[in-house]
C-alpha cells in the first residue's frame, strides 16, 4: 500500500498525465520481463488484441476474410478482435490435460483445411495461456511458422509463467514466445491495475510502430496521422501502480504455487478432477480450475457456497455458444461445451496454505 500511495502521488505532484516518464519506464521492465524488445503500455487487454491485429492487417501480413485459429474454451475477449475486422475464426478444441488450445487439433484443421474444395486462408493462430498454464509445443508452432502462419499470444492470464521449451526468441517466458502477445492488467489478473490497462509485447520493430501509432489516433507524429486509430493509451498513474505490482510478480507466484500445489495435495475427493501441475514449465494459476462430473458441477458450488466458500465458472460459455457468434455453433456437443459444464474455479488470490486445508477439507466431504 505504501509502494502504490507514493507511486500515485509522484505522478500526481509530477503534472504529467499521459505519455510519460511512468508508462516509458514500465514499457522497458515489462519488455525486460519477458526477455522481449519492445512492450506497448495500452488501454486494456482487449485493446492490446486489436492492436495486434489491426497492425497485421495495416502491414498487409493480414487481410479482410483471413481465418484465425482461437482457442473454442477462452474468454470472449480473444474472439471479439477477430470477427470486428473482418476475420474468421475456426476454433480449436482445448487439450485435456492442459485444457488449452490443442496443437495436435490445429493441425487436423490444417490437414483437412488442405483436402477442402474451398478451404480457409488460415494465416494466424491466437493462442490462450489459459488459467496460467504456457500453451506452446514448438516443433507444431514451427510447422505453422513454415506455413507463413502467425502466432499471437492471448496472454492475459499468465505474466511470469514459463514454457518447456523455448519459443521463437529463444526465451521461454509466455509472452515472448511467438510473433506477438497481448496481456491484460484487469484487477484480477497476476498483476492487475487499480482500474484497467493492457499491453502488447513484441520483438517485431514494424509491428510495435504501427501499434504504437494506433494506439494514439494513428499519429506517427504530432497532428499526423498514418492510420486511422484509436484513443487506446496507458495512463500514468495506471504504469506507476503496475510497475510497483511488477516488482512483486516473483513473490505473487510463488505464493500462488504454494496455494496450487497444496490444493492438489489435500483435495482427495474421488469426484474433483485437479488441474495438471507440470514440473517441466512456471505455471502461475491465474484460476485453480478443478473439474467434477456434469451433473454435480452446480450441486457442489451451492454446497460450497453453503459453507462460505466462493466459486466462479472459467467459462461457463464457449464464445461460440454466445448469440453473437450463433453462426459457428457446432451441431455436437464439443469437449469445450463439457468443459464448460464440468469446470468451477475454487479461490486463490490471497489465500493461505491454512485456508487451502479448510477448503480442501470440506470439499473432500461433498457427497455425489
Amino acid at each position: 500500500m505504501a509502494e502504490l500511495e507514493a507511486a500515485t502521488s509522484k505522478v500526481i505532484r509530477s503534472g504529467c498525465y499521459l505519455h510519460g516518464p511512468e508508462t516509458e519506464s514500465f514499457e522497458a521492465e515489462l519488455a525486460a520481463q519477458c526477455g522481449a524488445t519492445y512492450a506497448i503500455g495500452v488501454s486494456n487487454g482487449l485493446d492490446a488484441l486489436r492492436l495486434i491485429l489491426r497492425g497485421y492487417l495495416v502491414m498487409g501480413r493480414l487481410h479482410v476474410g483471413d481465418a484465425v485459429m482461437v482457442a473454442a474454451n477462452t474468454f470472449i475477449a480473444t474472439v471479439l478482435p477477430i470477427t470486428e475486422f473482418g476475420l474468421i475464426p475456426v476454433f480449436v478444441e482445448p487439450d485435456t490435460d492442459t485444457m488449452n488450445f490443442s496443437w495436435n487439433e490445429a493441425l487436423r484443421i490444417l490437414k483437412e483445411n488442405d483436402k477442402s474444395e474451398s478451404p480457409l486462408n488460415i494465416r494466424c493462430a491466437m493462442i490462450t495461456h489459459l488459467y496460467g498454464t504456457p500453451c506452446w509445443n514448438l516443433d507444431a508452432a514451427m510447422e505453422l511458422r513454415n506455413r507463413g502462419i502467425l502466432i499471437v499470444e492471448d496472454n492475459a492470464q499468465a505474466i511470469g509463467a514459463e514454457a518447456a521449451e523455448a519459443g521463437f526468441h529463444g526465451v521461454r517466458f509466455t509472452g515472448n514466445l511467438a510473433d506477438a502477445s497481448a496481456i491484460s492488467f484487469y484487477p484480477t489478473k497476476n498483476i492487475g491495475a487499480l482500474g484497467d490497462a493492457g499491453a502488447v509485447v513484441t520483438n517485431d520493430s514494424e509491428l510495435a510502430y504501427a501499434v504504437k501509432a494506433l494506439a494514439n489516433y494513428g499519429t506517427d507524429r504530432r497532428y499526423h496521422n498514418l492510420y486511422a486509430g484509436y484513443n487506446c493509451r496507458m495512463d500514468e498513474i495506471q504504469a506507476a501502480m503496475l510497475r510497483v505490482k511488477l516488482r512483486h510478480l516473483k513473490e505473487e507466484t510463488l505464493r500462488r504455487q504454494e496455494v496450487a500445489e497444496a490444493y492438489s495435495r489435500c483435495i482427495i475427493n474421488p469426484v474433483v478432477e485437479k488441474p495438471a501441475i507440470f514440473k517441466d514449465m512456471v505455471q502461475v494459476w491465474h484460476q485453480y480450475e478443478i473439474r467434477v462430473p456434469e451433473h454435480l458441477r452446480d450441486s457442489m458450488r451451492e454446497y460450497l457456497a453453503q459453507h462460505g466458500i466462493p466459486t466462479d465458472v472459467h467459462y461457463p460459455t464457449p464464445p461460440y455458444c454466445q448469440p453473437c457468434y450463433s453462426e459457428y455453433l457446432p451441431t455436437e456437443k464439443t469437449l469445450s461445451m463439457s468443459m464448460a459444464n464440468s469446470s468451477i474455479s475454487l479461490p486463490i488470490a490471497n489465500l493461505t496454505v491454512e485456508n487451502v486445508k479448510e477448503v480442501a477439507e470440506i470439499i473432500n466431504k461433498f457427497e455425489s
